[in-house]
């Protein structure tokens, strides 16, 4: 079976076909193919609070296309859940219509604890060890989603509206950066030591630049290293000499500056980069939906 997920991001609009193969035991997720569009809905929604014409014309278009490849590779179901950007645009619900209208494809805008849930039914807990404390991080163009997980269950959850466009452009104000700080500071003091599970395009990015093996984890002390080398190099050089994508390459500086404050406020050592985010998260969801309309024999 093939499901489709869309994420439409502050920074991005992806489209995520996965395969899930059914057998003894459970059930296997394969990624078949990741569509990743840089529409910068953030940029738009942050600072003038709408969506302009000219970008809800090319989310159209992307929406179209996203519509056709979901029918030519035959998925079975799919969803489209968009985050930070669409819940703040105040002409959302004409954005969403306008789409349903010419593109055929139905949007579900989400708030934080919701996009947390998803993700969160990537199972990671399953995956975790009984004993120890986890904080599972992810980083946005608007927000930034946390939850501490301890002996495999979920102790708290939160979503903060500090994400790499609004840095980017000084949207982040200090009374609000103080209260990400105590609020992690607090939530996890009981629960030391704690390891970070990194998600989210620029993490998945830093952890590349690490070059670090898959089931390796990146420490502090090597995440300051390229957040710095990153800091020294202009834009231009980032692009060339280091191989981000233009849109990759300034938001990414805000992204380390998160997750740096982060580890330091928690105490954390080394974080965990499995590469999973909101568009597998969707997969888990219509797949156990899907699965639980299959009669029983």
């Amino acid at each position: 079976m093939k499901f489709a997920a869309i994420d439409i991001g502050s920074n991005a609009v992806r489209l995520l076909f996965c395969n899930v193969f059914n057998g003894k035991g459970d059930p296997v997720f394969k990624k078949a193919e990741l569509i990743r569009v840089p529409l910068r809905l953030g940029e738009d929604a942050f600072l003038n609070g709408k969506i302009s014409e000219k970008k809800i014309e090319k989310l159209v278009k992307s929406m179209l296309a996203f519509r056709n490849l979901i029918d030519v590779y035959d998925a079975v179901d799919y969803r489209a859940c968009a985050t930070a950007a669409m819940r703040e645009a105040s002409n959302s619900g004409d954005v969403i219509e306008r789409v349903k209208r010419e593109a055929g494809i139905k949007i579900e805008v989400i708030d934080g604890a919701t996009e947390a849930d998803i993700i969160y039914n990537n199972h990671i807990a399953e995956h975790l060890s009984n004993d120890s404390a986890y904080l599972y991080i992810d980083i946005g163009g608007g927000s930034t989603d946390i939850t501490l997980f301890s002996k495999a269950r979920v102790v708290a959850s939160r979503s903060f509206n500090i994400g790499t466009i609004r840095m980017l452009h000084n949207k982040v104000s200090k009374e609000l950066w103080t209260e990400f700080k105590d609020w992690i500071k607090e939530t996890t003091k009981d629960h030391k030591p704690l390891t970070a599970i990194g998600s989210g395009g620029n993490i998945n990015k830093l952890f590349a630049l690490s070059r670090k093996k898959q089931s390796k984890p990146i420490t502090y002390g090597k995440l300051k290293s390229i957040c710095e080398l990153l800091e020294a190099y202009t834009y231009e050089q980032r692009i060339r000499e280091l191989g981000l994508k233009p849109d990759r390459a300034d938001v990414i500086v805000p992204a380390s500056k998160i997750m740096l404050t982060l580890m330091k406020v928690a105490e954390i050592e080394k974080m965990y980069v499995p590469q999973i985010g909101l568009s597998d998260g969707i997969v888990h969801l219509l797949y156990e939906k899907h699965k639980s309309k299959i009669p029983i024999a």
